[in-house]
């Protein structure tokens, strides 16, 4: 009667175990399934968000400006270009999520004196600068979506 007592005993604790340890496991899983969720809810809100920045561009003289004008996406950018422009030239734009800010002022100058300076800026901070100069200078900059920093 002992023998089986406490066989049945060891089968309850045996089971009990099994049980609990079950439900640490389903504790563990709905924690980390929320902890993806609240992820990916960042990560969508991160890559809706948009941000401002303006590009300006000095020197003797561009013969183009081309420069991530917003209404693509990170892997394929909306690039315009503005030709011959009088500089010092500025433009605001509004990007989206990840989408790099970038501007490159390109020049083509005989005598190689041809200076150029691009910068990048949002909210008053200088995220990029460049400058460049020669008979083909091309001088770009790029920045990381403040979004991401």
């Amino acid at each position: 009667m002992k023998r089986i007592r406490r066989s049945l005993m060891s089968a309850l604790v045996a089971g009990g175990l099994v049980l609990g340890l079950g439900a640490c496991s389903e504790a563990k899983n709905e924690a980390a399934q929320q902890v993806e969720d609240e992820l990916v809810e960042e990560v969508d809100r991160q890559l809706d968000e948009e941000y401002e920045v303006t590009y300006e561009v000095t020197g003797e003289k561009a013969d183009s400006i081309d420069f991530n004008a917003g209404g693509g996406n990170a892997a394929d950018p909306k690039l315009e270009t503005v030709n011959n422009p009088t500089l010092p030239w500025k433009k605001t734009v509004k990007l989206r999520g990840i989408e790099a800010p970038a501007v490159i002022p390109v020049t083509v100058d005989a005598d190689g004196s041809g200076a150029l300076s691009c910068k990048i800026l949002h909210k008053g901070k200088t995220l990029a600068e460049e400058s460049g100069a020669g008979t083909v200078s091309v001088t770009g900059c790029v920045a990381v979506s403040p979004i991401v920093d």
